[in-house]
């Protein structure tokens, strides 16, 4: 388990150096001077010159890179006063360090991805099975045409319906906003709850199909009708051995979803006005801010990479027939 880790560890830090490398570099193939954007409508050349030397914008581009990533570990000194590690250096539109910046907004995007996350799973996994204990029944045809259906919805469609019937329309529930958890656990609930249903809509069909389909393969296996044939109930065949082994292609799946719920959570937070950082992404990118682009992205492919190393450890304790070497 412990080579498994540095080996993984080693190759997702690997992955990140290239993440920066090309986002850094492809930054400055775009021909506007991002001094320009904080030097503002009344800019001289001797006030961007200035804003050139404070922002280390003077430099090679090479070097500006290396100050870059030794900031991130070592921190790193600006005019504007020092940046300690892990420094992702200053925002060229508002002088405020990057760090700061994407700390703010990150229990946002937690509160959307973990609430999204555990609603998906707990309904698409909960509705798969009953849909293979009933297989071939009406519950079966229901659960697996609802899934259907929600496959080929899409967040920025399913949500404006979603606020125009519940929040505009019947008033039955309060607008979505973010109220931190530890300020009001019931605003902070209430304040989630529609797009928490929107994401868990989205993604529950494909847990739902995967789900059913994996435990009703399961009941075919060799050891569970063994099982059956020694007198165990069904209940506990279902349980104790059909379930556990239908779970590894939903872990598999799940690795695989983490990318795409972090850009969920963008669309979402778009939708819905939550300020996160994936709306954070989108705005430094339209502002040409280099170290808040670079920042956010370094920031969330960690986040993903750790994610999927966790997913990959887990396949270990599900099925024992697994080995991490």
């Amino acid at each position: 388990m412990l080579q498994f880790l540095l080996r993984r560890t080693f190759g997702a830090g690997a992955i990140l150096l290239l993440i920066s490398a090309f986002t850094f570099f492809l930054f400055f193939a775009v021909p506007q001077d991002p001094a320009l954007l904080a030097c503002g409508k009344n800019c001289t050349p001797d006030a961007l010159k200035v804003i050139h030397e404070n922002l280390g914008l003077d430099k090679p581009v090479l070097l500006q890179y290396w100050e870059y990533m030794s900031g991130i570990v070592a921190g790193r000194d600006f005019a504007v006063g020092h940046c300690p590690a892990p420094c992702f250096g200053v925002s060229f539109n508002n002088n405020e360090q990057v760090w700061d910046t994407i700390i703010d907004r990150f229990p946002t995007t937690v509160s959307l991805t973990v609430g999204g996350l555990v609603s998906f799973l707990t309904v698409g996994i909960g509705a798969g099975m009953i849909a293979a204990w009933k297989k071939g029944t009406l519950i079966d045809k229901t659960f697996s045409s609802v899934s259907l259906v929600l496959n080929s919805m899409q967040i920025y469609f399913l949500g404006p319906v979603v606020l125009g019937i519940f929040v505009y329309s019947t008033g039955w529930l309060d607008a979505p906003a973010y109220v931190p958890l530890s300020e009001d656990p019931a605003r902070w609930f209430m304040g989630l709850l529609i797009p928490w249903l929107v994401m868990s809509a989205i993604f529950t069909a494909n847990y739902t199909r995967m789900s059913r389909s994996t435990m009703i393969e399961q009941l075919q296996e060799e050891h569970v009708r063994t099982a059956r044939a020694k007198g165990m109930s069904s209940r506990f065949v279902f349980f104790r051995y059909a379930w556990r082994g239908s779970l590894t292609p939903i872990v598999t799946i799940l690795g695989m979803d983490l990318g795409a719920l972090f850009g969920g959570a963008i669309v979402t937070e778009y939708t819905f006005g939550l300020a996160g950082i994936g709306r954070l992404a989108v705005q430094s990118v339209q502002n040409k801010d280099l170290p808040l682009t670079m920042g956010v992205m370094l920031f969330s492919a960690a986040f993903i990479l750790l994610f999927n190393i966790i997913v990959d450890a887990l396949y270990a304790f599900i099925d024992p027939r697994v080995r991490l070497s």
